[in-house]
């Protein structure tokens, strides 16, 4: 029997929002801190930022503190899953749970980077956001990164298709 307890995955889906987006990350131990990988498709075009509106994409991408993708207000969804996971009380930017932001090629994304701000055991039960807009990594507490499109609770182990 394979040990599963430092790979994990999550399945990510859009709200109401951005219904298209769908893709999965992945999460492996490796020394020194953890591999993260994901592709994502459907996701929103490049829209810049005006006067009225912000800007849309490139797509600001975190894990946040709760394990849940409740819809909740379609209007602005996923809010049950709380904040950015920051479990070390950083400044945003620093956070844990701050990860480099999505740019979207026709809808679709796909990004590898290492971390070693957390060990894979330690987010298992948090989810995964992509939000509206890029993050700032400087305003508090969340970088300004707007509403957000899509979501993934992070579970233990390899998904079916590996």
């Amino acid at each position: 029997m394979r040990d599963l307890s430092h790979v994990a995955w999550a399945d990510i889906k859009g709200g109401p929002l951005a219904p298209n987006i769908k893709g999965i990350v992945t999460f492996k131990s490796v020394p020194g801190g953890t591999n993260v990988s994901v592709e994502v498709s459907g996701l929103p075009p490049y829209r810049p930022g005006g006067k009225k509106h912000p800007p849309i994409g490139p797509h600001g991408f975190h894990i946040h503190e709760f394990g849940t993708c409740e819809i909740g207000n379609p209007k602005n969804p996923f809010l049950e899953a709380g904040q950015h996971w920051n479990p070390t009380r950083q400044p945003h930017g620093n956070h844990a749970g701050d990860f480099p932001v999505l740019f979207s090629n026709n809808g679709y994304a796909k990004m590898c980077f290492f971390t070693n701000k957390f060990k894979v055991p330690q987010v298992i039960g948090k989810s995964v956001i992509i939000h509206q807009n890029p993050d700032d990594y400087r305003t508090q507490p969340a970088g300004d990164s707007g509403k957000r499109l899509a979501c993934g609770v992070i579970v233990a182990g390899w998904p079916n298709s590996f």
